[in-house]
């Protein structure tokens, strides 16, 4: 049984520069982990947390506060061989954000292209979206731009627990194969709440089986 150790995840540094990022991509073209990236204020920090451990990420009620590249460290537990394997985990600055000033939505766009381009194909894409309001324009735009990217993307639909009403929680029923039409290309699907830990121990399994079997 393997899975992420919770809390041990470590703080590496955070980039906003687009050459620094370029250079450090460039210097470890080869790494192996997992990107987290979504809608501004859909609840990626809180789901980052609940995976790696409390404090991995900032959360903020302020919708775009990552500003950043933000770079972790984090250790898969073989707890059957009793051994620890080091991954990169990369905390992503969000898209379709609107209150914030036109040079620094072009800087993150900039930070983006320059991360997807150059990071490492052993790389895993967890697209965040929120369940209560499935494709979304930001979301279908961001899709169809990851794409060409060709990096193994699965897309977690997060607060499920905020379907409170039976209604709600049928519009998200029928919609699942327009859901799973526009996204046939990504390879799982799942549906998640950060702040009930709904669907999490399935997004951990996930990861894990995905960097230990490009670890190998």
């Amino acid at each position: 049984m393997m899975n992420i150790q919770k809390g041990k995840s470590e703080f590496l540094m955070g980039i906003d520069k687009i050459d620094q990022l370029t250079d450090w991509l460039n210097e470890h073209h080869f790494i192996n982990g997992v990107a987290f990236i979504g809608r501004s204020n859909v609840g990626k920090s809180s789901l980052i947390n609940s995976l790696f451990g409390k404090k991995t990420a900032r959360v903020s009620n302020t919708p775009g506060r990552t500003r950043q590249v933000n770079i972790f460290s984090f250790i898969v537990e073989d707890r059957v061989n009793k051994k620890e394997k080091t991954f990169y985990l990369f905390d992503v600055p969000g898209y379709g954000h609107a209150d914030v000033s036109k040079e620094m939505a072009v800087n993150w766009q900039n930070l983006l292209d320059t991360f997807f381009r150059l990071c490492s194909e052993k790389v895993l894409l967890l697209n965040i979206q929120d369940a209560r309001h499935p494709l979304q324009e930001a979301d279908i735009v961001f899709q169809d731009y990851i794409k060409i990217f060709d990096l193994e993307t699965y897309v977690l639909f997060n607060k499920v627990d905020k379907l409170k009403t039976q209604s709600e929680r049928s519009l998200l029923r029928n919609r699942m194969p327009e859901i799973y039409q526009k996204f046939k290309w990504v390879k799982q699907i799942h549906f998640t709440s950060a702040e009930k830990g709904d669907g999490i121990p399935a997004v951990e399994q996930a990861i894990v089986e995905y960097v230990m079997r490009e670890a190998t």
